[in-house]
C-alpha cells in the first residue's frame, strides 16, 4: 500500500471488536449521566482558535505544542477541538442558555491533539464529559465526582484506580500563593527546566504540574498552597471532602495536583490508574467559575470532568458475548425471496439475522458456525413445498422441522433457550 494511503500517525481505525467496547462505554456513561439529570449537548469539531487561546492559557502544552491549527480558504483561524469544556462554554454564551440555569450537560465525541502517541493516547482520541453550570455550592463538585465514580465502577475498572483530590482555592488564595511561589522559585531559576522558567513569568502554578525531575526536586521545599487558602476556600474544600465521605467514595489528597488548564479554581481531581504506565489519568476535571465570564458571558459557576474512552478501553474487562445471530440459509431463487421477508419479520421481533446467499450448503453452514450462530434456518425446494423450514440448533447438534407460519414464534422463544 502507498505510504500516502496509510493511517495518519496517531490516528487509528476502530475495528468491530474495539468499536463494540467504545459503544459499551458510551452507553453506560450516557445511561448513568441521565440518572444524575444530565442532558446531551454536542458542539462542532471545528472551533475558532481564539476560543482555546483564551480558555486554555498561552502557556499550556495544548496551545504551545499540540493544537491542530490551520487557516481555511476563507482566511478563518480554526482549530480541531482539543477538549470539550471550552466548546460547551461557547455554546452557553452563543445560544443564550443563561436563562435555563442551572444546567447539567454531557457530551461525547472525538478530540484532537498532536502529541506523542503511546498506549491509550492517540492524536484523535475520544472523550465523554459532564458539566454542571450555574451551581456555586460544593454539592455540584460532589455530584460530578460521584457520577464519574459510579460510571467507572459500573464499567468494572475501579480495581487499579485512585481518586486524587486537591483544592487550588479561590482567586485570593491563588494570588497569595503565587507571590510566595514566585519568591521561592526566582532564586532557583538555574535549577528549573526551560518550560518552567517561562511559566514563572506567565503562570507559576503550572510549574507544580511539571514532570521534569529537576523541577520536582526544586519543588520539594516550595511553599504549600494549602497554607495560603482563605477561610472561604478552605470551608468550600472541607464541604467537598465531607460529601465524598458521606457517599463513601475513597480518595487521597494530592497537594501537587493543579490540573493542566488555566481556567480551574477551587476543586481539582483526577482518577488515575497504575495499569497504563505513564498515562495514568483516565478521568479528570474540576471547578471553573471564571471561564464563561472570561469569554464575555455572564458570571456563571461551572464544574465538570471528562474521561478518555481510549484509555478506559485498555482497562475494560471482557464484555459479555454479543447476542448470537440466527443464520437463514436459502437454497434457490424462490427460497431467497422468502428468506428476505422472513429475515425482516424476525428482526422486527428483536432477533439478529444473518442471510447466507453464496456457496453450497456446506460452505454456508461453515460460515454460520464461524459467526457463532445459535440456529441455522434452512429453506430449500423440499421445505417450501411442505411450507416448513429446517431449524438446526447448532449448539446441541439437533434439528427439527418448523412450519413457516410458526417460525417467528418458535425462534423468538428459543433464541435464548434451546430445547434440551
Amino acid at each position: 500500500m502507498s505510504q500516502s494511503l496509510k493511517t495518519v500517525k496517531g490516528m487509528r481505525d476502530l475495528l468491530p471488536e474495539v468499536a463494540r467496547k467504545f459503544r459499551h462505554i458510551e452507553t453506560v456513561a450516557t445511561d448513568l449521566s441521565q440518572l444524575y439529570g444530565f442532558e446531551e449537548i454536542q458542539t462542532p469539531i471545528l472551533e475558532p482558535t481564539a476560543l482555546f487561546l483564551r480558555t486554555l492559557g498561552d502557556t499550556s502544552d495544548i496551545v504551545t505544542k499540540e493544537m491542530y491549527r490551520f487557516t481555511d480558504h476563507g482566511g478563518d483561524d480554526l482549530v480541531l477541538r482539543p477538549e470539550g469544556t471550552a466548546g460547551v462554554a461557547r455554546a452557553f454564551i452563543n445560544e443564550g442558555l443563561a436563562q435555563h440555569l442551572p444546567l447539567k450537560l454531557f457530551y461525547h465525541g472525538p478530540m484532537f491533539r498532536r502529541e506523542r502517541p503511546q498506549r491509550g493516547r492517540y492524536r484523535q482520541f475520544f472523550q465523554f464529559g459532564v458539566e454542571i453550570l450555574g451551581v456555586e455550592k460544593p454539592q455540584a463538585d460532589i455530584e460530578v465526582i460521584a457520577c464519574g465514580y459510579r460510571i467507572l465502577k459500573s464499567l468494572g475498572v475501579l480495581g487499579t484506580v485512585t481518586l486524587h483530590l486537591n483544592t487550588i482555592g479561590d482567586s485570593a488564595s491563588r494570588n497569595a500563593f503565587k507571590e510566595k511561589l514566585v519568591a521561592y522559585l526566582s532564586d532557583k531559576k538555574d535549577q528549573l527546566s526551560k518550560e518552567s522558567v517561562e511559566r514563572l513569568e506567565k503562570n507559576p502554578l503550572r510549574i507544580l504540574d511539571s514532570k521534569d525531575a529537576g523541577d520536582k526536586a526544586v519543588l520539594t521545599g516550595a511553599p504549600k498552597l494549602k497554607d495560603s487558602l482563605t477561610e472561604e476556600a478552605q470551608l468550600f474544600f472541607n464541604n467537598v471532602v465531607e460529601g465524598l465521605g458521606i457517599l463513601e467514595i475513597p480518595y487521597v489528597i494530592d497537594e501537587r495536583l493543579v490540573r493542566g488548564l488555566d481556567y480551574y479554581g477551587h476543586t481539582v481531581f483526577e482518577f488515575t490508574t497504575t495499569a497504563l504506565g505513564a498515562q495514568s489519568a483516565i478521568l479528570a476535571g474540576g471547578r471553573y467559575d471564571g471561564l464563561i465570564s472570561d469569554l464575555g458571558g455572564p458570571k456563571t459557576s461551572g464544574v465538570g470532568w471528562a474521561f478518555g474512552v481510549d484509555r478506559i478501553v485498555e482497562l475494560l474487562p471482557e464484555l459479555p458475548v454479543a447476542k448470537k445471530p440466527i443464520a437463514i440459509i436459502p437454497m434457490g431463487p424462490e427460497a431467497e425471496t422468502m428468506a428476505l421477508k422472513l429475515a425482516e419479520d424476525l428482526r422486527s421481533n428483536g432477533l439478529s439475522i444473518e442471510l447466507g446467499f453464496s456457496g453450497n450448503l456446506a460452505k454456508r453452514m461453515k460460515r454460520a458456525d464461524k459467526l457463532g450462530a445459535s440456529h441455522a434456518v434452512i429453506l430449500g425446494s423440499d421445505e417450501i413445498a411442505k411450507q416448513v423450514a429446517m431449524v438446526k440448533f447448532l449448539k446441541l447438534g439437533t434439528q427439527e422441522e418448523v412450519p413457516i407460519r410458526d417460525l417467528v414464534a418458535r425462534l423468538s422463544h428459543s433464541s435464548t433457550k434451546e430445547p434440551s
